[in-house]
Order: structure tokens, then C-alpha cells, then sequence
């Protein structure tokens, strides 16, 4: 049995590590408001992170990642370029998985850096991949802006777009939104019986948030939606085909370029991986035998919009990552108010590592 002092005297090393490599440490408060968080991402992260009240500072989380307070910390205080790393408690509700940790530690490196995007993601990868050697874990790559370059540039509303790409973190719900848009299930009958009403009266009690007037909106969107055309198959199939990429990255970044011959949106995203390639090799990265995975990374945290990672015990497929990390450029636009950094980070799980060294 790992002890949390073990896990604590881990983490202080690991931290260490990340300060050798240029990293300034930083801390933030466990209790963070909750506003920014549901701004972030809505009411689904209730089901993620433990929510309290204050009288004063109204409602609160429980640090659920470091990601978001470290970005707001030096969206308005920090200095470009910047390497902040951080090591402390995170807390995660399990409602499904008893045996997995609810509070646990959690060991960073984040760059702050707009010189070399590329660069900085390799930088990121082979720190955590250089820490991590001993474990022998398996590790996976992919790119989440080569999926929203190719939902952006469909022939579609922008409607149905927005709608495909605020759930691409949700892959039951954006393949449900790509058949229907598709025309590949019928609609419902309670929706055709209100898109042929020509005249929608409120008539029962308005209970809950939504007013009468957002409610006849929401109405009125459904029915340009219905009016759309539907998506072409054509389009539909080269995203299935994107999504099933599943390689090492040489034969990844062939395919990828294959598909970008019919579907150019996704060309730059395809280079950025290339350049990404490049620098991961001049960091002493076996590009040969790294994975990538177009589909990898849609269940993490939803701000990541570029490159992603993670590392894996491979003996334990039920295991959380060891390690995981990726690029969140769209996020330091959020919090920034009005100016943006590319911004690229990772984060360690010290605990289990010491579990996985631990095993016989």
C-alpha cells in the first residue's frame, strides 16, 4: 500500500524534475469558483467535480486540474515565454467506478510559448516521456484540431457545425448528430409532429429556466434545421475514414494526407502534425514506433483543441494514465480576455507510478 507521504515525497521530486527544465513552480487555491468552470463547460462538469457554497464567493469546486487556475494566472500576470510546473490534490467524482481514486495527486509542466508551437509540444512530450522510461508504459498520440478542421470545413450550417463541434468530447452524442444530420436515421415522431405545427402555443405552466420566448427560439431553430440538407455521404464517409486512423505516425501522417486530397480542410491541421513529427525526432522521439490515434483524446478534458498524449500501464488497461497531456491554445483565448498565448502541458500521477513500481 502506496502511503500519501510516499506519494507527496514522489510528487516533490517529479516537480523538482520539471523546475531543472526551466519550469517556475507555482500554486493554486484547492477551492476554485465554480463560474468559470460552468462557463467552461457547462452543467456537465457537476457530475466531474464536488461543489460547495460560500456566502460570500457563491458557489465553489473542489480543484478538479490545474490546468484552467495556472491559465488564468498567466493570462494576468505572466510573461511570455513562460514554464510554470505545480504539484497537489486534484478531486474527481466516481459515480461508476468505485475501485477509481476521488482525490489523488497530481504532478505538471506547462508552456507558455508562441516561437515554435511544435516545438513545445515535442518539448512536453519527451519531458513526461523521458520521465515516465523506467515504467515501460505504452504510449498514444493524436491531434483533436485535424477532427474540428475537418467538422469546419463541411458543407453544412454553421448551426450543425457548432452544434458537431461542442460535442466532439462526446462521441456517442457527435456520431448521433452526424447520422442525423446525415439523413441515416429518421426523425422522430414527436419532432415531426411539432416542425408541422404551424402555430406552437405555450399553453401549460413554464417550469425550469427557459423562458417562453427561448423556447419558441429553439423552435424556430429546429425547423431551419430540418430545412438544411443533409450532409453528403461522401462527406460523412472521409470523416469515418479520419476517425478510424490508426498508425504509427509516418504511416498515420500517409493516410492523413490521403484524405486531405478530398477533404482539404484538414491540410494545415495534417502539417502541424508533420512539423510536430520533426521536432519530436530532433528530441530523440522513435517517431517509427509511436502511435497515433486520430480518435485518441475525445473523452479527456474539453480543452484541448490540438495535440494530445497519454501514457499507459499496458498491463493494466483498466488503469487511469500515468500520464497525460496535450494543447490548449483556444482555452488562454477564453480566460485571456481579449489576448491569447499558444500553450501546450502535461500532467503526472505519482501515486501510480510508485503502484506500478511497486509490482512485483
Amino acid at each position: 500500500m502506496i502511503t500519501r507521504a510516499e506519494t507527496l515525497a514522489r510528487a516533490a521530486e517529479l516537480r523538482r524534475y520539471f523546475e531543472n527544465a526551466g519550469a517556475q513552480p507555482v500554486e493554486t487555491p484547492i477551492l476554485q469558483p465554480a463560474r468559470t468552470l460552468l462557463d467552461l463547460y457547462g452543467e456537465d462538469i457537476r457530475a466531474r467535480a464536488y461543489v460547495t457554497s460560500d456566502a460570500l464567493r457563491g458557489e465553489q469546486m473542489l480543484r478538479p486540474d490545474f490546468t484552467v487556475p495556472v491559465v488564468q494566472m498567466h493570462m494576468a500576470h505572466g510573461a511570455e515565454p513562460a514554464r510554470y510546473t505545480y504539484a497537489g490534490e486534484v478531486f474527481r467524482r466516481q459515480e461508476h467506478d468505485p475501485d477509481r481514486a476521488n482525490e489523488f495527486v497530481q504532478v505538471g509542466y506547462e508552456v507558455f510559448d508562441r516561437a515554435d508551437p511544435a516545438a513545445a509540444d515535442a518539448e512536453v512530450f519527451a519531458l513526461m516521456s523521458d520521465v515516465t522510461a523506467p515504467l515501460n508504459l505504452r504510449a498514444a498520440t493524436g491531434d483533436i484540431g485535424v477532427l474540428m478542421a475537418a467538422v469546419q470545413g463541411l458543407r453544412t450550417t454553421e448551426p450543425r457545425k457548432a452544434a458537431l463541434l461542442r460535442h466532439i468530447w462526446r462521441p456517442r452524442r457527435f456520431r448521433a448528430l452526424l447520422d442525423r444530420y446525415a439523413g441515416r436515421v429518421p426523425v422522430s415522431q414527436e419532432r415531426q409532429d411539432l416542425l408541422a405545427k404551424t402555430d406552437v402555443r405555450i399553453e401549460a405552466p413554464l417550469i425550469g429556466k427557459r423562458s417562453a420566448s427561448e423556447i419558441m427560439a429553439r423552435v424556430e431553430r429546429l425547423r431551419a434545421d430540418a430545412r438544411a440538407p443533409s450532409l453528403s455521404s461522401g462527406e460523412v464517409d472521409l470523416l469515418d475514414a479520419l476517425l478510424n486512423v490508426r498508425e504509427t505516425i509516418p504511416f498515420a501522417l500517409e493516410h492523413l494526407r490521403d484524405i486531405a486530397v478530398d477533404l482539404s480542410s484538414i491540410a494545415s491541421a495534417v502539417e502541424r502534425i508533420s512539423r510536430r513529427t520533426d521536432a519530436l525526432a530532433s528530441r530523440g522521439v522513435d517517431i517509427e514506433s509511436l502511435p497515433f490515434e486520430a480518435n485518441f483524446g475525445r473523452t479527456s478534458m474539453e480543452y484541448y483543441d490540438g495535440f494530445v498524449f497519454g501514457f499507459f500501464n499496458p498491463a493494466r488497461p483498466d488503469q487511469p494514465a500515468i500520464a497525460t497531456g496535450g494543447r490548449y491554445d483556444a482555452l488562454t483565448r477564453r480566460l485571456g480576455q481579449g489576448t491569447e498565448i499558444p500553450a501546450v502541458g502535461g500532467v503526472l500521477r505519482p501515486g501510480l507510478m510508485l503502484e506500478l513500481e511497486a509490482r512485483p
